[in-house]
């Protein structure tokens, strides 16, 4: 893949939204994982309420099954919208075949390719992660059809996770 002697450079603005779906899209298989568990804990436990013959508690846990994925869901937005609120500034990002340099006013990162552990292309952006867990995204809208093209062959490499199509739309079956 050749990407160029000088590399990809492009100057962009993610918005908020922007920055927050690309996060919740990369946590979003462990969240969802951890939900199912947690709302499959409290059905066996309304289950023994219910063998042990407390019909309040019944209501009660079925409640809490349903209340407490959403609840997580609706918090673990609210937390990722201020933590990714750094990244919504004036950014340059130049992507060459060894790495990326993500430039803003407030920091300067260099990575090598091989310092990710996934890559994962999503409709809207690449996902980067390391160490399993998403730290930052490449947006595609930044990007002209010839240059896509070519990051995607730079990147395919990288994509080491087999993502279902419906999940690369970014919506369910």
């Amino acid at each position: 893949m050749n990407i160029g002697d000088g590399g990809i450079t492009v100057s962009y603005e993610p918005t908020p939204d922007e920055a927050l779906r690309a996060h919740f899209y990369g946590l979003k298989e462990g969240l969802l994982s951890t939900y199912i568990v947690v709302a499959g804990a409290l059905v066996i436990a309304a289950f023994y309420c219910f063998y042990i013959e407390r019909p309040e508690a019944v209501v009660v846990t079925l409640a809490l099954a349903v209340a407490v994925p959403i609840a997580a869901i609706s918090s673990a937005r609210g937390n990722l919208r201020s933590a990714t609120a750094h990244m919504c500034v004036p950014t340059t990002l130049r992507l060459t075949a060894d790495g990326l340099e993500c430039r803003t006013d407030r920091f300067t990162i260099t990575m090598l390719w091989s310092a990710y552990s996934n890559v994962e292309n999503a409709r809207e952006f690449w996902v980067l992660y390391v160490g399993g867990f998403p730290s930052g995204f490449i947006l595609k809208r930044a990007y002209n059809a010839e240059q896509l093209a070519q990051i995607e062959g730079l990147l395919a490499p990288y994509e080491q996770a087999v993502i279902p199509e419906w999940r690369r739309r970014g919506q369910r079956p």
